[in-house]
Protein backbone atom coordinates (compact mmCIF):
# COMPACT_ATOMS: atom_id res chain seq x y z
CA UNK A 1 0.00 0.00 0.00
CA UNK A 2 1.46 3.30 -0.90
CA UNK A 3 1.99 5.78 2.15
CA UNK A 4 -0.15 9.14 1.68
CA UNK A 5 2.48 12.23 0.51
CA UNK A 6 3.32 14.18 2.86
CA UNK A 7 1.80 17.79 3.00
CA UNK A 8 3.97 20.56 2.69
CA UNK A 9 5.35 20.79 6.21
CA UNK A 10 3.81 23.82 8.40
CA UNK A 11 2.34 25.62 5.31
CA UNK A 12 -1.11 25.74 6.08
CA UNK A 13 -0.87 26.14 9.88
CA UNK A 14 1.60 28.86 9.14
CA UNK A 15 -0.90 30.54 7.11
CA UNK A 16 -4.06 29.68 9.80
CA UNK A 17 -1.94 31.83 12.30
CA UNK A 18 -1.02 34.07 10.14
CA UNK A 19 -4.65 35.03 9.44
CA UNK A 20 -5.96 37.26 12.39
CA UNK A 21 -2.90 39.63 11.30
CA UNK A 22 -3.93 39.48 7.53
CA UNK A 23 -7.40 40.47 8.39
CA UNK A 24 -6.57 43.17 10.46
CA UNK A 25 -4.30 44.69 7.74
CA UNK A 26 -6.94 44.61 5.77
CA UNK A 27 -9.59 46.03 8.17
CA UNK A 28 -7.29 48.92 8.91
CA UNK A 29 -6.83 49.71 4.56
CA UNK A 30 -10.52 49.57 4.47
CA UNK A 31 -11.43 51.67 7.24
CA UNK A 32 -8.62 54.39 6.75
CA UNK A 33 -9.81 54.50 3.29
CA UNK A 34 -13.80 54.47 3.99
CA UNK A 35 -14.42 55.26 7.22
CA UNK A 36 -16.10 53.12 9.49
CA UNK A 37 -19.95 53.20 8.82
CA UNK A 38 -19.22 52.73 4.65
CA UNK A 39 -16.34 49.73 5.47
CA UNK A 40 -18.38 46.42 4.73
CA UNK A 41 -17.35 43.06 6.35
CA UNK A 42 -17.71 41.83 2.77
CA UNK A 43 -14.72 44.64 1.46
CA UNK A 44 -12.56 43.35 4.50
CA UNK A 45 -12.74 39.80 3.47
CA UNK A 46 -12.23 40.21 0.07
CA UNK A 47 -9.16 42.44 0.77
CA UNK A 48 -7.48 39.99 3.03
CA UNK A 49 -8.20 36.95 0.83
CA UNK A 50 -10.54 34.74 2.91
CA UNK A 51 -14.93 34.26 2.90
CA UNK A 52 -16.54 36.34 5.37
CA UNK A 53 -17.38 33.47 7.32
CA UNK A 54 -14.12 32.83 8.03
CA UNK A 55 -13.92 36.28 9.38
CA UNK A 56 -16.24 35.54 11.91
CA UNK A 57 -14.36 32.93 13.27
CA UNK A 58 -12.46 35.65 14.70
CA UNK A 59 -14.41 38.36 15.18
CA UNK A 60 -17.73 38.57 16.08
CA UNK A 61 -18.62 42.07 14.62
CA UNK A 62 -17.38 45.15 12.45
CA UNK A 63 -17.57 47.00 15.90
CA UNK A 64 -14.69 44.14 17.36
CA UNK A 65 -12.85 44.26 14.42
CA UNK A 66 -12.19 48.45 14.61
CA UNK A 67 -11.75 47.80 18.42
CA UNK A 68 -9.17 45.22 17.52
CA UNK A 69 -7.62 47.74 14.51
CA UNK A 70 -6.97 50.21 17.15
CA UNK A 71 -5.64 47.91 19.84
CA UNK A 72 -3.10 46.82 16.84
CA UNK A 73 -2.71 49.83 15.17
CA UNK A 74 -2.59 52.42 18.20
CA UNK A 75 -2.99 51.31 21.76
CA UNK A 76 -0.38 48.99 21.09
CA UNK A 77 2.44 51.59 20.60
CA UNK A 78 1.00 53.56 23.69
CA UNK A 79 1.49 50.79 25.69
CA UNK A 80 5.38 50.56 24.26
CA UNK A 81 5.48 54.33 25.27
CA UNK A 82 4.25 53.71 28.58
CA UNK A 83 6.89 50.94 29.19
CA UNK A 84 9.16 53.13 27.67
CA UNK A 85 8.42 56.26 30.11
CA UNK A 86 8.36 54.16 32.91
CA UNK A 87 10.66 55.70 35.97
CA UNK A 88 12.99 56.44 33.02
CA UNK A 89 15.73 59.14 34.41
CA UNK A 90 16.18 60.92 31.16
CA UNK A 91 15.74 64.48 31.01
CA UNK A 92 11.95 65.59 30.95
CA UNK A 93 12.56 67.38 27.58
CA UNK A 94 14.24 64.10 26.24
CA UNK A 95 11.44 61.73 27.00
CA UNK A 96 8.81 64.66 25.67
CA UNK A 97 10.71 64.63 22.08
CA UNK A 98 11.10 60.49 22.73
CA UNK A 99 6.61 61.20 22.72
CA UNK A 100 6.38 63.74 20.21
CA UNK A 101 8.44 61.74 17.68
CA UNK A 102 6.69 58.16 18.42
CA UNK A 103 3.13 60.21 17.71
CA UNK A 104 4.41 61.89 14.70
CA UNK A 105 5.55 58.44 13.31
CA UNK A 106 2.27 56.92 13.87
CA UNK A 107 1.00 59.89 11.57
CA UNK A 108 2.43 58.30 8.45
CA UNK A 109 0.78 55.49 9.06
CA UNK A 110 -2.59 54.06 7.88
CA UNK A 111 -3.12 53.96 11.70
CA UNK A 112 -2.94 57.94 12.04
CA UNK A 113 -6.28 57.76 9.75
CA UNK A 114 -8.24 56.29 12.78
CA UNK A 115 -8.03 59.65 14.69
CA UNK A 116 -9.62 61.61 11.45
CA UNK A 117 -12.19 58.49 11.24
CA UNK A 118 -13.37 58.75 14.96
CA UNK A 119 -13.67 62.63 15.00
CA UNK A 120 -15.75 62.47 12.23
CA UNK A 121 -18.07 59.58 13.39
CA UNK A 122 -17.90 59.45 17.13
CA UNK A 123 -21.35 61.06 17.39
CA UNK A 124 -23.39 58.15 15.39
CA UNK A 125 -21.22 55.57 17.28
CA UNK A 126 -21.20 56.90 20.50
CA UNK A 127 -20.07 52.81 22.32
CA UNK A 128 -16.91 53.31 19.87
CA UNK A 129 -16.16 56.74 20.84
CA UNK A 130 -16.39 55.63 24.68
CA UNK A 131 -14.04 52.80 23.71
CA UNK A 132 -11.76 55.34 22.06
CA UNK A 133 -12.00 57.66 24.46
CA UNK A 134 -10.72 55.05 27.08
CA UNK A 135 -8.04 53.40 25.34
CA UNK A 136 -6.14 55.61 23.28
CA UNK A 137 -7.13 59.05 24.23
CA UNK A 138 -7.16 58.80 28.26
CA UNK A 139 -4.27 57.17 27.90
CA UNK A 140 -2.66 58.96 25.65
CA UNK A 141 -3.04 62.33 27.25
CA UNK A 142 -1.93 60.33 30.64
CA UNK A 143 1.48 59.83 29.23
CA UNK A 144 2.30 62.96 28.02
CA UNK A 145 0.85 64.53 31.87
CA UNK A 146 3.11 61.67 33.24
CA UNK A 147 6.43 63.41 31.21
CA UNK A 148 5.28 67.01 32.17
CA UNK A 149 4.41 66.17 35.83
CA UNK A 150 7.56 64.28 36.17
CA UNK A 151 9.65 67.02 34.78
CA UNK A 152 7.93 69.81 37.13
CA UNK A 153 8.85 67.84 40.33
CA UNK A 154 12.73 67.59 39.21
CA UNK A 155 12.26 71.38 38.47
CA UNK A 156 13.58 70.83 34.80
CA UNK A 157 10.12 72.41 33.95
CA UNK A 158 8.43 75.56 35.54
CA UNK A 159 4.57 74.44 37.02
CA UNK A 160 2.10 74.85 34.62
CA UNK A 161 -2.09 73.90 34.64
CA UNK A 162 -0.84 69.99 33.00
CA UNK A 163 -3.91 69.38 32.00
CA UNK A 164 -4.24 72.62 29.69
CA UNK A 165 -0.52 71.94 29.13
CA UNK A 166 -0.93 68.11 27.54
CA UNK A 167 -3.94 69.71 25.35
CA UNK A 168 -1.39 72.18 23.99
CA UNK A 169 1.17 69.17 23.24
CA UNK A 170 -1.32 66.87 21.73
CA UNK A 171 -2.72 69.55 19.63
CA UNK A 172 -0.18 70.22 16.53
CA UNK A 173 0.79 66.40 16.36
CA UNK A 174 -3.43 66.09 16.37
CA UNK A 175 -2.91 68.12 13.43
CA UNK A 176 -0.88 66.55 11.51
CA UNK A 177 -2.57 63.48 11.10
CA UNK A 178 -5.65 65.21 9.92
CA UNK A 179 -4.01 67.00 7.74
CA UNK A 180 -1.98 64.05 6.27
CA UNK A 181 -4.82 61.94 5.95
CA UNK A 182 -7.48 64.95 4.25
CA UNK A 183 -5.59 67.93 3.19
CA UNK A 184 -2.20 66.34 1.54
CA UNK A 185 -2.98 65.03 -1.59
CA UNK A 186 -4.56 68.40 -2.36
CA UNK A 187 -2.23 70.62 -1.09
CA UNK A 188 1.10 68.44 0.26
CA UNK A 189 2.01 66.63 3.38
CA UNK A 190 3.31 68.68 6.21
CA UNK A 191 6.98 68.04 7.23
CA UNK A 192 6.64 66.16 10.59
CA UNK A 193 10.15 66.05 10.92
CA UNK A 194 10.25 69.90 10.87
CA UNK A 195 7.04 70.28 13.08
CA UNK A 196 8.23 68.26 15.69
CA UNK A 197 11.25 69.89 15.93
CA UNK A 198 9.99 73.56 16.14
CA UNK A 199 7.49 72.40 18.43
CA UNK A 200 9.40 70.84 20.62
CA UNK A 201 11.51 73.74 20.60
CA UNK A 202 8.67 76.16 21.25
CA UNK A 203 7.21 73.95 24.79
CA UNK A 204 11.06 73.74 25.84
CA UNK A 205 11.18 77.29 25.83
CA UNK A 206 7.94 77.36 27.37
CA UNK A 207 8.09 75.50 29.95
CA UNK A 208 12.06 75.18 31.43
CA UNK A 209 11.91 77.71 34.13
CA UNK A 210 14.18 80.88 33.08
CA UNK A 211 16.78 80.26 35.51
CA UNK A 212 17.88 76.68 34.02
CA UNK A 213 17.21 77.96 30.16
CA UNK A 214 20.87 77.53 28.73
CA UNK A 215 21.57 74.74 31.01
CA UNK A 216 18.56 72.27 30.47
CA UNK A 217 19.56 68.78 28.48
CA UNK A 218 18.22 69.35 25.10
CA UNK A 219 17.14 66.65 22.99
CA UNK A 220 20.18 65.55 20.43
CA UNK A 221 19.09 66.60 17.06
CA UNK A 222 18.18 62.69 14.81
CA UNK A 223 19.53 62.28 11.15
CA UNK A 224 16.27 63.07 8.59
CA UNK A 225 13.66 60.17 8.67
CA UNK A 226 15.28 58.84 12.12
CA UNK A 227 11.75 59.49 13.66
CA UNK A 228 10.90 56.45 16.45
Amino acid sequence: MTAAAPTAPGRWRRRKEARPGEILAAALDCFAERGFAATRLEDVAQRAGVTKGTLYLYFASKEELFKAVVREAIVAGIARSEARIGDASEPAPQLLDYVLRGWASQSETPGGAISKLMIAEAGNFPELARFYLDEVVHRGRSLVGRVLRAGIARGEFRPVDVEAAVTCVIAPLLLAMLWRHSFAAHDGALDVEALCRVHLELLCEGLVPMERRGRTARPRRRKQGAIR
